[in-house]
């Protein structure tokens, strides 16, 4: 199976048991509400596009092949700069 395999929606399971990891497609100017997801750390891979991820007080600019890791304590709200895609990683701390 590959990620082109996976249906279409925004955000696309890949692996449903430990570590989570969905697959995240926006349109460019869509985003995703503040949220947090706590007792994880969190990978935020760009695939393709480039992505505003805000995580606390501070924005990210990535774009494809960068990576973000941070505690999902934190909240996080990432916004599509253009059409873009990512793998979440969404990992239990130990």
């Amino acid at each position: 199976t590959s990620l082109d395999d996976l249906d279409e929606s925004t955000h696309a399971t890949v692996f449903p048991d430990d570590p989570r990891t969905v697959r995240l497609s926006l349109d460019a100017g869509e985003s995703v509400p503040e949220h947090d997801h706590p007792d994880t750390d969190v990978l935020f891979h760009v695939l393709s596009g480039s992505f505003e991820v805000t995580v606390g007080d501070e924005t990210y600019a990535v774009e494809t092949g960068d990576l973000l890791r941070f505690d999902g304590a934190r909240s996080v709200s990432p916004a599509a700069v253009t059409d873009a895609t990512a793998l979440v990683v969404l990992a239990p701390q130990r």
